[in-house]
């Protein structure tokens, strides 16, 4: 795999260019691949840490296009018609054909390379200066940023987990930075015993959450972070009382909302977009307006795990199904997210084509690392599908609290439930309404891989266009596109770069 065979010389030019003036005889000698060049002191690994902006974005087209969350519209297309890429009809028609010859798929890689920092730093542990407490501190984070990218990995590339799918294909697990470990994948069941034993290293971590120039050093492994992250994990895996165990302790060591009646606003500068000649306003939350300074994303004080997922069209198209979730009148994440007129924004103008995107930080990030919102929905679910219905119904509402209008009547904000299948479907909705794009994908592949029935999502299905490896083509009308319950399309197709540079040893998934 070519891919890993370069990386440690590029995580060796990172040290090289941004630790060159504490460390110059350390890094005198040119950088190579070679064991010449290795680190002498924990601060430079922790250094490697520090750095979010090696681990923050996650590019992954798979889960803003391949749910019922994302919008393909012939009507947009029909208004513009390079709105959509054909990469982007690929993803939302769960194309098998084309994607693996994607050129421009950098998921897989992009996560493999933040496992190869991992098991660098853990690698480099016992041959650098330093107290055993730091070191133990760096090991434990390093284990987290691995288990999360392991299972980014596995949520798009492999077949939910499952009895019948655990001897199906996985990932290559990568320990070390060696390169005499097997490029074979292993076995779904292989897979997950890694993700978890990486969990469960992480859950050691004790440390707290950092306050640092009024930012949460969310981009570090904490004991916050950990326990946030297996709640998810074990939420996936159906196993809702280690679910919930990992959600509390989370909250407990963190549980700052964003009120959005105090805390959100929309932006100070004017947008203005001219239409038909008359210029029509467009709204941003103050959110969009720092591209490239992190300071608005680094001050979300709902973070556990700084994580961002990165959108390169800079247009998250909210279905239709999708915006009917929102209680438009009251909910401000419809008012500050759901921003009218983007569309304009996007050059929909002549003729004139009215639609909204959703924006939270910009035109192409939201957040996707764990948060405290996540935690009550996901302690939210957890008690409902113990039958816990009331005590369900006060988790989700202490949410629905900051994120609805206060002016509103008590009973519009409060969500109540009968039942426990109602209040499960009632959560699952509310999950969709605060994480829409960022967690569906893994949602639809974990409810309809569980021992309910009621919560399946049983068929995704779009119509448009037909397209072919390079443009979308019209002219034979529109065409009926489906994704049914136990598709071996819930495994995306690796790109097959990564299986021609190892020489045919990584298999593509099968279909």
């Amino acid at each position: 795999m070519q891919i890993m065979k370069t990386l440690k010389l590029s995580i060796y030019i990172i040290i090289f260019s941004l630790l060159m003036s504490s460390c110059e005889d350390f890094l005198s000698e040119k950088p190579s691949k070679s064991s010449s060049l290795v680190p002498t002191s924990v601060e430079q690994l922790e250094y490697l840490l520090n750095l979010y902006s090696t681990f923050y974005q996650e590019g992954n087209r798979t889960i803003i296009y391949s749910t019922d969350d994302y919008g393909l519209l012939p009507e947009l297309y029909q208004a513009k018609s390079n709105i959509y890429s054909v990469a982007a009809v690929q993803f939302a028609a769960w194309d098998t054909e084309f994607l693996p010859f994607d050129t421009r798929e950098n998921f897989w890689p992009g996560e493999y390379k933040k496992i190869f920092t991992a098991n660098m730093i853990m690698s480099n542990l016992s041959k650098v200066e330093g107290s055993d407490a730091q070191k133990e501190q760096l090991r434990l984070e390093s284990h987290l940023v691995r288990a999360v990218s392991m299972w980014n990995l596995a949520q798009t590339y492999c077949l939910p987990y499952t009895n019948a799918n655990k001897d199906e294909p996985g990932l290559v697990l990568k320990k070390s930075t060696s390169f005499e470990e097997p490029y074979e994948r292993a076995t779904l069941e292989e897979t997950y015993a890694m993700i978890e034993s990486d969990v469960e290293e992480a859950l050691k971590l004790t440390n707290k959450m950092e306050l640092v120039n009024n930012k949460f050093r969310s981009w570090r492994g904490s004991k916050a972070a950990a326990n946030a992250f297996a709640a998810r994990y074990y939420l996936n895996r159906n196993d809702y009382q280690k679910a919930l165990t990992h959600a509390n302790v989370a909250l407990q060591e963190h549980n700052v909302l964003m009120d959005y009646n105090t805390d959100m606003r929309y932006s100070s500068i004017t947008s203005n977009v001219t239409v038909n000649g008359k210029p029509v306003p467009v709204l941003y939350p103050y959110t969009h307006d720092n591209q490239t300074d992190m300071t608005d994303m680094m001050e979300w004080k709902e973070f556990y795990f700084f994580r961002m997922l990165y959108h390169e069209s800079w247009w998250y198209v909210p279905s239709p199904e999708l915006l009917a979730l929102y209680d438009q009148t009251h909910d401000l994440r419809f008012k500050y997210h759901m921003v009218d007129n983007y569309s304009y924004d996007r050059g929909l103008t002549n003729p004139a084509y009215e639609y909204p995107g959703y924006v939270f930080f910009y035109k192409d990030r939201i957040p996707i690392g764990p948060t405290v919102a996540e935690m009550l929905l996901i302690k939210a679910e957890c008690l409902a599908r113990d039958n816990k219905v009331s005590e369900a119904m006060t988790a989700v509402n202490q949410l629905r609290a900051k994120r609805f209008d206060n002016q509103a009547p008590s009973q519009v904000i409060n969500l109540t439930a009968s039942s426990k299948n109602e209040a499960v479907a009632k959560i699952l909705e509310e999950r969709r309404r605060e994480m829409p794009f960022s967690q569906r994908w893994y949602d639809i592949r974990r409810l309809n891989s569980n021992e309910d029935t009621f919560d399946d999502v049983p068929v995704l299905t779009r119509n448009f266009y037909g397209y072919n490896s390079a443009t979308i083509t019209p002219a034979g009308g529109l065409k009926t596109y489906s994704l049914e319950k136990n598709s071996r399309r819930f495994a995306a197709p690796i790109p097959d770069t990564e299986i021609l540079s190892s020489e045919g040893v990584i298999k593509q998934n099968t279909y």
